[in-house]
């Protein structure tokens, strides 16, 4: 007779903790109102939400919590953005969204304009030079255009590195004293940043340029080399090309060979000097 007694207490037991954890939620449960109504008028958006998901929690995500969890997520994801607290706003506005309660159409449109704003501060970051905190913004958006996003990383991406690599070009380019060359390398800096940090080999190069015409104009006319194209004669041709949109080195090359010469360099000397072969005289 021992096993029947032992099941009925068992019984009892269960049944007295049961009763025992459900008063015990019934009680929070019913606190739980009075936190989220204390939460909304102190403005605690953090204890809002946490409130509102508890007691969503205990009432199955019964239709007027629900609503109000909706209320508390909105608030406080504006409130996160208006603090800075971008990606922790973007986040919960995700769930808000999701959980399609309130007014779903403001807010997928505050979720678009916040990722807007987001992208047009990336897009200041990088063309300050700051590619790192660009690519930090850009991180936070994976919602609704991760595509368009990753192609902005990747033109971001793409820009620096050729800037990067073309200044590295510059600098052995200036170092070697091959002055047209450079020239043409600053040129294809196309970053505002990197042309900033070009600007002591640009001044070098204007320099070198206006020294190396100077050195051009005494050969060609002091000394009146019969085999050294003038360098009026060499001004035209190069801006011919050059109004084709040819770089500048290229132009001064075409516009050598274009005048029956080739270009010869001599230290930091560039200039354009015809075949040795004399015309016939008849």
């Amino acid at each position: 007779m021992a096993q029947p007694h032992l099941i009925r207490l068992w019984v009892v037991v269960t049944l007295g903790s049961v009763l025992t954890i459900s008063a015990g939620a019934f009680c929070w449960e019913k606190q739980l109102p009075n936190r989220l109504r204390e939460a909304v008028e102190r403005q605690n958006y953090g204890e809002c939400v946490r409130a509102s998901e508890q007691l969503a929690a205990l009432q199955w995500l019964k239709q007027g919590v629900a609503a109000e969890q909706a209320l508390c997520r909105q608030r406080y994801a504006k409130h996160l953005w208006a603090k800075g607290a971008s990606a922790e706003a973007l986040n919960l506005q995700k769930k808000l969204i999701a959980s399609e309660q309130g007014d779903t159409v403001k807010n997928r449109a505050a979720l678009d304009r916040w990722q807007l704003t987001l992208q047009e501060r990336a897009v200041t970051f990088f063309w300050q030079g700051e590619l790192t905190k660009a690519l930090r913004l850009l991180s936070l958006q994976n919602l609704q255009r991760s595509q368009n996003i990753q192609n902005l990383r990747d033109t971001f991406q793409e820009i620096w590195n050729r800037n990067l690599s073309e200044k590295e070009r510059l600098v052995r380019l200036v170092k070697q004293k091959r002055w047209w060359e450079a020239l043409d390398s600053l040129n294809r800096l196309d970053h505002p940043w990197w042309q900033l940090e070009a600007v002591n080999e640009r001044a070098l190069i204007n320099a070198a340029l206006q020294s190396l015409e100077n050195i051009q104009e005494h050969n060609q006319h002091a000394v009146a080399h019969p085999n050294l194209v003038s360098a009026q004669e060499l001004e035209l041709a190069v801006q011919r090309w050059l109004s084709r949109g040819m770089e500048p080195w290229e132009a001064f090359q075409a516009g050598c060979n274009s005048l029956k010469g080739q270009v010869e360099e001599d230290g930091p000397e560039s200039f354009c000097r015809r075949s040795d072969t004399s015309p016939m005289t008849k």
